[in-house]
């Protein structure tokens, strides 16, 4: 149940049992008192008989007194055989009536006031009472969910801000559109405080990476040159592929920095896609089997096509098992290898740069997959990655359509 609705229940409930209480009270007052004043009423026309009675030695009663009334309920019959009085409210045939009673000389001296008129009131009574329940019960409903709709729609608006901040919008702010002064606003405060830190943070940890990446470039430079200087040997074959492997991951670096900065932009063509994809399987050099299902032309930057693509070869290969398969089917390209599949960190969270997770998977800095997804985002396509049911790790690139 949403909270708009608990809110709504809730308020309803309330209302409806306040409202009943308090037409039970209302009722049973009304009652009261109209029983008390045909009491009162009925013992008066009881006095005013008797004295009327005892003045003219029992010849004259007064009016609305009479002597032995055949119609004298029973049990207020019994009360004065006992040489006592009182009153008592009792239906008839014609309706409800207030009797009072008393012993005399002659027998029983009783009076009658009808209680039809009382009777009727108090059911016009309630019948005010109900509509006045529904009323009530009807406005505060209303205002409950007029209340908790607004509450609700402003705790969604702020949830769909911080699922942004979680896709990596950073830069988002709930305060600007959550208003008020209350406890949503209090947490709209502090979702905006984490998101500012978060960012500022993602910036210092983009702007390191970017400087070392940079500052590394001159001396690596040197140490390229240096290499090659070396004479031939073994050892200066193991110097200078430690040189290469150096080098490219400071250009992974640079190239991750850039990503993460925005500040990279598609340059967008017409490309075959299955030309493109057996020239990017002729760049790598490794072995992979090719299947296309549905050739297409898409609109992509072909560059970045490539280096998706042979990242997700080459992540494949290299932490994987042959064979290598890549199957295209229309927009969707899928890489499977059949290895012992992605770690189950990246199946949660994704990929993240200098961080594998599996042993198995071999050695690595995690910034291949990593560049992938953001070349991925440049060129509007989604990068998946799944573990096939029949074992292997499956990469799905799925580009936008023209």
């Amino acid at each position: 149940m949403t909270l708009r609705r608990q809110i709504a229940t809730a308020v309803a409930a309330i209302a409806v049992l306040v409202a009943v209480a308090v037409g039970l009270l209302v009722h049973q007052a009304m009652i009261r008192q109209h029983v008390d004043q045909a009491r009162s009423a009925a013992l008066a026309v009881l006095d005013s008989g008797r004295a009327d009675y005892e003045r003219a030695g029992g010849k004259a009663l007064g009016r609305g007194a009479a002597l032995n009334d055949p119609a004298l309920p029973d049990p207020l019959r019994a009360l004065v055989a006992g040489g006592r009085h009182g009153s008592l409210l009792a239906a008839d045939g014609t309706g409800e009536s207030m009797w009072a009673a008393r012993p005399v000389q002659e027998g029983v001296l009783s009076a009658r006031v009808d209680f039809t008129q009382d009777r009727q009131a108090i059911a016009d009574l309630d019948r005010i009472i109900l509509l006045t329940v529904v009323a009530a019960v009807f406005t505060t409903v209303l205002a409950g969910v007029l209340v908790a709709d607004r509450i609700s729609r402003r705790l969604r608006t702020a949830a769909t801000a911080a699922r942004g901040i979680a896709a990596g919008g950073t830069d988002t702010r709930i305060g600007e559109l959550v208003d008020g002064k209350d406890e949503v606003a209090d947490l709209a405060a502090a979702v905006d405080l984490m998101s500012r830190t978060l960012h500022r943070r993602l910036e210092d940890e983009q702007r390191f990476t970017a400087d070392v990446a940079h500052e590394l470039r001159t001396p690596l430079t040197g140490l390229v040159t240096a290499a090659e200087l070396l004479p031939p040997g073994r050892p200066t074959q193991l110097v200078q592929n430690r040189v290469q492997a150096l080098r490219g991951l400071v250009e992974d670096l640079l190239e991750v920095s850039r990503l993460d900065a925005d500040a990279e932009s598609p340059d967008l063509s017409a490309v075959p896609l299955e030309r493109a994809v057996r020239r990017t399987v002729t760049l790598t050099g490794l072995d992979v089997t090719v299947d296309i299902a549905a050739d297409r032309q898409v609109r992509t930057d072909l560059r970045r096509l490539d280096r998706i693509l042979g990242n997700l070869v080459l992540n494949a290969h290299r932490h994987g098992a042959g064979p290598v398969q890549l199957h295209v089917d229309g927009l969707r390209i899928t890489v499977r290898d059949h290895g012992p599949g992605y770690p189950e960190d990246i199946l949660r969270h994704g990929p993240q740069r200098f961080r594998t997770n599996a042993p198995e998977r071999g050695r690595g800095h995690g910034l291949g997959l990593t560049i992938a997804t953001g070349h991925a985002r440049v060129i509007g396509a989604a990068l998946t990655f799944a573990n096939h049911p029949d074992g292997g790790a499956l990469a799905t690139l799925t580009l936008p359509p023209d």
